[in-house]
């Protein structure tokens, strides 16, 4: 069959899925031995992966799960990734459909990222944050859920913050090389925390009666042991070391064998510039024809953001519809915006403050939390508190909550529970760009400037990553590139900063899966003609969303120029600088 002809077929295939309820539905033809394979190393990675403070790749618990560091439970860990990777290089590929080949390239980055955070980032060695990550953002995962609070939710929390103790021992014996940098931001990040976690009694209006004194207690005894952590860092600061980078050859490592992007670091940043580029020039033109369209205004309170947001969630899924852009399925649920709890502010650094629901999860609705308005807020915030759209286009409505529900309901368990940060930033960026051009916000041209200013900052965020990964860019000097250059204020630049520089490989996301998508798009068009539906791709495009872009264009095109290229730039793992 001709690869349009197949084309043709998928995207009919995805359209109609897309337009059913979320159930997994039928599964495919799969290699049962590779989902075997599969299935226990994902339920192993449930209880294994680290805290992180993403909300994308956030997962489910088992119940009763507590964070497990101790230098044995690490030597565990470093045996048992390699024993996946033996396992899935041992299965007979030879009836391996293309399908089953994604699935297997899937399977072996998902295992790659454990060695990548433990042995070439080697965060429980090298990041103090890493520890505050695993205790109390540990406990960021309870609170941050929306659902209604229950007796087992509290128990969770308690078992969680009476943990801390014992996490935070060791990471004293754990962190034989910490980074200074690293532990001066958990340092910062942990002065105030007995009145952050004292802010923690406002749940007592959800808690039983019978059980209080156990939360008072519980959280004196979290409070306690990061108090002596943050001391313990404090002392021994002297003795860090300075250096934070990766280097060039541990990044090439994780954009090869994790990311799956088959570019070089070079290549990136070439991609970088030109997209920074375009959003200023087009800024520029946007700004100059409005030069006198008044600024939007601060919503009035809270309760007016949230109910704009209500309101524009609504629009936005009629303009996706009307559009002939992209099927929302009836089973649905919606995204909106809550107000922060007095309990959870406190907490909100430790990570992205929605939630975004789980698999597990499907009817209920997702939310993000918001302050009160004021202009100064930090970055995002203050451009949700002038317009909602902005950001429930990315995080909502098409973008995260949206491509989620999507892919959490693809019939192959792979494809699931895999996750992937440049196609799902990729796709969250993608949608911005793709209803501005589709002119939902043609009678705004302030908020296209918010959108406009939004590229700006991703395409940035590339080059930071990268110059941070290579050791041409302190801290703070790529906090006071990016404050400058995009502009933004200095605490949410720095922030951003913090993240990406524990985190490498992060920040080039958004830019790079934007610009995969766009390329797919593109070859899709072109083999098609007039065959071609734009509704059909974006379909076919969530439900795969979790899966990276270039094997979605090897699977649905047959193209295999970016899969060669990966095999060309796949190493043996580095040798790491530290």
């Amino acid at each position: 069959m001709r690869p349009w002809l197949v084309l043709i077929f998928l995207l009919m295939t995805h359209s109609a899925l897309s337009a059913q309820s979320n159930s997994a539905g039928a599964a495919p033809d799969l290699n049962p031995e590779l989902q075997r394979l599969a299935a226990d190393f994902f339920s192993w990675r449930a209880k294994q992966q680290p805290a992180s403070g993403e909300d994308i790749s956030r997962v489910d618990r088992p119940a009763g799960w507590l964070p497990a560091w101790s230098r044995e439970d690490l030597a565990v860990y470093r045996a048992k990734y390699p024993y996946y990777l033996e396992k899935l290089g041992a299965l007979d590929r030879s009836g391996f459909s293309r399908a089953d080949e994604v699935d297997a390239m899937l399977l072996a980055s998902a295992i790659h990222r454990v060695g990548w955070e433990l042995d070439v980032l080697a965060e429980p060695n090298r990041n103090p944050m890493f520890y505050v990550q695993q205790t109390l953002g540990s406990v960021f995962e309870l609170l941050i859920l929306s659902s209604p609070w229950t007796n087992e939710r509290n128990a969770e929390l308690l078992r969680r913050l009476q943990h801390f103790p014992v996490t935070l021992k060791h990471a004293e014996i754990n962190l034989t090389k910490p980074v200074l940098p690293f532990a001066l931001a958990t340092i910062e990040g942990l002065m105030p925390i007995e009145q952050q976690l004292q802010a923690m009694q406002g749940l007592l209006s959800e808690w039983p009666e019978a059980s209080v004194g156990d939360l008072e207690a519980a959280t004196q005894t979290a409070s306690q042991a990061l108090v002596d952590y943050r001391l313990w860092l404090q002392k021994n600061l002297q003795s860090m070391y300075e250096e934070s980078a990766i280097g060039a050859e541990a990044y090439q490592w994780f954009l090869a064998n994790v990311g799956l992007i088959p570019y070089t670091p070079d290549e990136l940043l070439a991609q970088g510039r030109q997209a920074r580029s375009r959003a200023v020039t087009f800024a520029a033109l946007q700004q100059n024809r409005h030069a006198d369209t008044p600024e939007l205004p601060l919503f009035s309170s809270a309760e007016e953001q949230i109910a704009v947001s209500t309101r524009n969630e609504l629009e936005i899924r009629s303009f996706l519809e009307n559009q002939r852009l992209i099927t929302i399925p009836p089973s649905l649920q919606h995204y909106g915006n809550r107000l922060m709890p007095a309990w959870l502010e406190p907490l909100a650094w430790l990570g992205a403050n929605n939630d975004l629901t789980s698999v597990n999860r499907l009817e209920e609705n997702a939310f993000s939390y918001i302050r009160e308005p004021a202009e100064d807020l930090p970055y995002f915030n203050l451009a949700s508190a002038r317009d909602p759209r902005p950001i429930i286009i990315h995080e909502g409505i098409p973008g995260h909550y949206f491509q989620l529900t999507q892919s959490w309901a693809n019939p192959d368990p792979i494809r699931r529970q895999f996750f992937d940060a440049a196609a799902n930033e990729g796709i969250g960026f993608y949608v911005e760009e793709m209803l501005l051009q589709a002119g939902l916000l043609d009678f705004s041209p302030r908020s296209q400037e918010i959108l406009y200013s939004f590229m700006s900052f991703r395409a940035l965020l590339l080059e930071v990553d990268i110059r941070l990964a290579n050791g041409e860019f302190s801290i703070e000097q790529a906090a006071e590139y990016l404050e400058e250059s995009v502009p933004m204020d200095r605490q949410s630049a720095l922030q951003q900063v913090e993240l990406f520089a524990q985190r490498p490989g992060q920040g080039i996301s958004y830019q790079v899966g934007k610009l995969q998508i766009e390329k797919f798009l593109s070859d899709v068009r072109r083999e098609t003609g007039e065959e071609f539906s734009l509704r059909g791709f974006h379909d076919a495009l969530m439900r795969n969303g979790n899966v990276p872009i270039a094997l979605q264009r090897w699977e649905v095109l047959d193209h295999d120029d970016e899969i060669q290229r990966l095999k060309s730039l796949t190493s043996q793992p580095p040798t790491v600088p530290y």
